[in-house]
């Protein structure tokens, strides 16, 4: 492809974004550019303050826990509060709890705090994929979405390498940087990203208000469809997870250095930075069940495939396996979830989809140590195949029950426009405040 031909494909990737986008993708760039605490809290506590495997083990576990309960949370401040009071409240309460941290001498103390940041760095999330679908069309989302995550991968891909420097200096150094950064994120969003939650939402809403159905947790937990989304989201973090879970300690197992680890793991983030755009713009109008399902079998079988790796070349292509899996599932499953999600509960709704992945978090860990310590690391990658596998069956199951126009959206299709230029589909978002989405499956 000619000099040319690659510009106009990266302009046309770009392009048709809304300003407010932007400036929340830069937001989310300059956060996870400080992501510190996450990449090296296991080494902060075992190599600089010479506490045990187990303690470091229970910190990490508290912190993804917070993450946990802050998802529920966060998701209700979302449609209560709004996106951008939600975020900002996430960011600099982020920063404070982040420097705190570093300061903490006591265990039960480090404990205690690891588990509010986790509890603040994760209440963002919410409110971030409710406001981008929010401020984004329907048929842009998939690349919307495809871009936030390559700024995800961008960012954190620059601060690993820059934490690594920093922390050989000193770690009080490296908190203190990043709740600089996050503050810096919080005044980001304070001065360029305007509210963008939908005009008339209950919370909002006078005596209009009663034609719409109240929307709690209970209305999600009850959405059978989504539910089913929000399972198969968990078989697929639990899979996923294992890169920075099992695979280090099954690489230790077989003699290769922390330093072949990083080689190889690197090689993720590298695939994501110089592929994600190129991969979504192939995929974004193509049918997502059938995207889904494929990138569900590679996910599994991309790391099944451990099992058979030898050289260190060959734990290099199972990750180019997987990778590819992760550029294909991200951009197109959050699309789906916005679809399935009332335009007055995205919030509640996300959070709950955010939760999977949390949990997964807390699961996948004793899921690795179990299978690894007692049957050894060929059975675990055995389990990520028949994890892959079914998450593929589901999706094959979920995506043919749901309606043609929710599946269409997913896709990224284009959709029909009226004598303006608006979309049908964002037509009919914006008098949503009579009745939720009619994909949501509301009981």
């Amino acid at each position: 492809m000619s000099a040319a031909r690659l510009a106009q494909a990266a302009r046309e990737s770009v392009s048709g974004l809304p300003r407010a986008f932007w400036w929340l993708w830069a937001s989310t760039l300059v956060n996870r550019l400080g992501a510190f605490v996450a990449t090296f809290m296991t080494l902060y506590l075992t190599l600089d303050r010479g506490y045990s495997a187990s303690f470091a083990g229970l910190v990490v576990a508290l912190h993804g826990l917070g993450g946990v309960i802050s998802s529920l949370v966060a998701g209700v401040m979302t449609d209560r509060l709004g996106r951008r009071p939600t975020m900002l409240a996430a960011q600099a309460s982020t920063a404070f709890s982040v420097a705190l941290l570093g300061f903490m001498e006591h265990p039960a103390a480090i404990a205690a705090v690891a588990l509010l940041v986790g509890m603040t760095s994760n209440a963002s999330r919410p409110a971030v994929a409710a406001m981008m679908a929010d401020i984004v069309r329907p048929e842009d989302r998939v690349r919307a979405f495809a871009l936030n995550y390559w700024a995800i991968n961008l960012g954190f891909a620059v601060s690993a390498m820059a934490a690594g420097l920093i922390a050989e200096y000193s770690y009080l150094a490296g908190f203190l940087g990043e709740a600089a950064l996050t503050l810096a994120c919080a005044v980001l969003v304070f001065v360029k990203v305007p509210e963008s939650r939908p005009e008339g939402a209950p919370a909002d809403a006078g005596e209009g208000a009663a034609a719409e159905p109240a929307i709690g947790l209970g209305t999600v937990l009850r959405d059978g469809r989504f539910m089913g989304v929000v399972g198969l989201s968990f078989l697929i973090s639990l899979i996923f997870t294992q890169g920075s879970v099992g695979l280090p300690v099954a690489m230790g197992a077989a003699g290769f250095s922390p330093g072949d680890y990083g080689l190889v793991v690197a090689v993720n983030g590298l695939l994501i930075v110089l592929l994600q755009i190129p991969v979504t713009r192939f995929i974004e109008h193509r049918d997502p069940q059938r995207l889904l399902v494929i990138s569900a079998l590679l996910a599994g079988y991309g790391f099944a495939l451990t099992a058979f790796a030898g050289p260190l070349w060959a734990y290099a292509l199972t990750v180019c396996v997987w990778t590819l899996a992760e550029i294909v599932n991200s951009p197109t499953q959050m699309s789906l979830v916005v679809r399935l999600s009332p335009v007055h509960g995205r919030g509640r709704y996300q959070g709950v989809y955010s939760m999977s992945w949390s949990v997964a978090a807390l699961v996948a860990p004793l899921m690795a140590g179990v299978l690894i310590d007692r049957l050894g690391a060929g059975w675990l990658w055995g389990a990520t195949g028949v994890l892959g596998t079914v998450a593929a069956a589901g999706y094959w199951l979920l995506m043919r029950s749901l309606p043609e126009s929710a599946v269409g959206v997913a896709a990224g299709a284009r959709v029909p426009t009226d004598a303006a230029g608006v979309s049908a589909d964002a037509a009919g978002e914006a008098g949503a405040a009579a009745k939720p989405s009619a994909a949501a499956g509301v009981a």
